[in-house]
C-alpha cells in the first residue's frame, strides 16, 4: 500500500473553472472527437494562464482546480480576488475560443467550439495537501465542497458562483452581490451561495480583439490538424474516452 503524507490544514481559496457544454461537444465521429480535445486543451491552458496568483491543482476533464493561499490576504480581499481572476479567465478563454472558431477546419469539434461556456464555482475553507507516491492533491471537507457546488440549479449561462462562507466576507454591498441560491449538497447538508452574473463583472467589458488574419486562421489550421492526429491515430485517448 502506497505511503501518504499529509501537511497542516491551512485556510485556502477554492476555484474551480468549468467549460459547460462539454459532453455534448465531445460527442461526436473521430476525427472531431481529435480536434475537439486539442481545443479543449487549448482552452483550460488559457484559463489557467489568466490566473497567475493561483494554483494549479488539477485539470479534471473538462475543469481546473485552482487554489490560493488565504494567508496574508484580507477578507475583502478574497472576494475582490475571486471576481477579478474570473473575469480575467473568462475574457481568455472568449478570445481563444473564438480563435480556435476561426480556423478552417470544417469538422464539428472546430465549427462548434462556440459552444462552450465556462462558469466557477468558489469557496474558501480548511485544507491539506496530501502526498501519495509523490503526487499531490488537496483534501478537506472544504474541498468536497466546492466540487459539490458544480451541481447546480443556476440558471445563468456563465455565473461565478460563491460559496456563502465566501460570499458574507464582502459584507453589505449596494446592489447586493449575486442571486441567492440553495443547495442540498451530498455529504455536506443544506448550503446557501450565490450566482454573480460574469458579464456583470468588469474586464467583460473589454474592447474586442482583432479579427484573426487569413495567415492566423491557416496556421491554426494546420496546428490543430497537426495535434489532433495523435488522437486520430489512437497513440493518445481523448480526456473524454476515461469517463
Amino acid at each position: 500500500m502506497p505511503r501518504s503524507q499529509s501537511t497542516p490544514v491551512r485556510r485556502s481559496l477554492l476555484l474551480i473553472a468549468d467549460i459547460g457544454g462539454y459532453t455534448d461537444y465531445m460527442r461526436t465521429h473521430r476525427l472531431s472527437l481529435a480536434h475537439a480535445e486539442v481545443n479543449m486543451a487549448r482552452l483550460l491552458d488559457r484559463v489557467v494562464d489568466a490566473a497567475p496568483g493561483f494554483d494549479l491543482v488539477e485539470i479534471e476533464g473538462d475543469a481546473a482546480f485552482m487554489s490560493r493561499p488565504a494567508a496574508g490576504m484580507t477578507e475583502a480581499d478574497l472576494v475582490r480576488a475571486t471576481l477579478e481572476v474570473a473575469a480575467a479567465m473568462h475574457q481568455a478563454f472568449h478570445v481563444e475560443r473564438r480563435y480556435v472558431g476561426s480556423n478552417l477546419c470544417p469538422c464539428r469539434g472546430c465549427t462548434e467550439v462556440d459552444r462552450l461556456r465556462l462558469k466557477f464555482v468558489a469557496h474558501v475553507g480548511e485544507v491539506a495537501t496530501q502526498t501519495i507516491r509523490q503526487r499531490q492533491k488537496l483534501v478537506g471537507i472544504d474541498v468536497i465542497q466546492v466540487h459539490r457546488m458544480l451541481k447546480n440549479p443556476v440558471e445563468i449561462p456563465e455565473y461565478v458562483l460563491l460559496s456563502d462562507d465566501l460570499h458574507r466576507l464582502a459584507g453589505a454591498t449596494s446592489p447586493p452581490l449575486g442571486t441567492p441560491i440553495d443547495q442540498d449538497l451530498e455529504g455536506i447538508g443544506p448550503t446557501r451561495a450565490f450566482a454573480v452574473d460574469v458579464s456583470d463583472l468588469p474586464a467583460t467589458a473589454a474592447p474586442p480583439s482583432p479579427d484573426p488574419t487569413l495567415r492566423s486562421r491557416l496556421r491554426r489550421t494546420l496546428a490543430v490538424a497537426g495535434a489532433g492526429t495523435p488522437y486520430l491515430v489512437g497513440l493518445r485517448r481523448p480526456r473524454g474516452a476515461a469517463r
